[in-house]
């Protein structure tokens, strides 16, 4: 089975995929497979441009935990969305060095639901977990993703709302 872990960075997906990891989880970091889709670099943004399509097509279905925030777009039996508070995130993101403007892209993607709402467009919903990390630790993140893939918990999304934290980024 090929299981994503996506979210908006700075939500917890490499922390978490290195603790699935260390308990016998097959992982492949979307960052270690995406060099050779690499179109250019857009400067503006601070980001790589990814052949996306490509990307997706070359891929193939291992039987691993695909962790990057890309990874919903990928053909995954079952898809993690990580979530975090906007302000906390901020934080997170702050303190990786992100620029003022990256910060602010992120935390809007983060309070519209951006990678959920691209999720729900490719995947069946009882394929989608969303799971607000906001007060879990990594090691609970993790034991909930273990409960989902083995189907001991059902999927659930749509309670995380962030639209409070909306009016703070204008």
């Amino acid at each position: 089975m090929m299981a994503a872990v996506t979210g908006t960075p700075g939500t917890g997906k490499s922390t978490v995929a290195g603790i699935l990891e260390a308990r016998g989880f097959n992982v492949i970091r979307q960052n270690d497979t995406v060099k050779p889709y690499i179109l250019e670099r857009d400067s503006e943004r601070n980001a790589d441009v990814i052949d996306e399509d490509k990307w997706y097509e070359e891929f193939g279905k291992p039987d691993a935990v695909v962790e990057g925030h890309l990874t919903h777009i990928l053909d995954a039996d079952r898809v993690v969305i990580l979530r975090l508070r906007p302000d906390i995130l901020s934080q997170r993101l702050s303190s990786r060095g992100y620029p003022e403007e990256k910060v602010h892209e992120n935390l809007e993607a983060e309070c519209l639901d951006s990678v959920l709402i691209e999720t729900l467009d490719i995947h069946p919903e009882e394929h989608i977990l969303e799971i607000d990390c906001t007060f879990l630790t990594p090691e609970e993140t993790a034991d909930i993703i273990e409960e989902f893939l083995a189907g001991k918990v059902g999927y659930s999304f749509g309670n995380t709302d962030w639209s409070d934290y909306i009016g703070t980024l204008v």
